[in-house]
């Protein structure tokens, strides 16, 4: 897939996602978000492979963190991790844990 089409795709999702976000329940997120907080939150953790720094996801814009998921989901993002994490979520549970981290301070 070329960059503009990928890019496409996320502004796509990015205004998709919008009105689902309006639902996101930060409370259920905090629950929901419990497994990210195993790489997400820790400091300085480093992805053993391919080897990068996790990003912290605290102060995350929603609408960026639903969109993420989403192409994950859709197995347009790389990272098996992820991909598989996002294959056993719901459209909700996206929305949820994106509106628990987008009230997180960022570290």
């Amino acid at each position: 897939m070329n960059r503009s089409r990928a890019l496409a795709l996320l502004l796509t999702g990015l205004l998709v996602s919008t009105p689902l976000l309006a639902d996101g329940d930060p409370a259920a997120g905090r629950k929901k978000a419990f497994t990210c907080m195993g790489c997400h939150g820790v400091p300085g953790f480093r992805n053993a492979y391919p080897g990068y720094r996790v990003p912290k996801l605290g102060g995350q814009h929603a609408a960026y963190l639903v969109a993420a998921l989403k192409a994950y989901r859709a197995e347009q993002r790389s990272h098996p991790t992820m991909r598989g994490h996002a294959a056993t979520m719901t459209d909700t549970d996206m929305a949820d844990i994106a509106a628990y981290f987008a009230t997180v301070e960022p570290e």
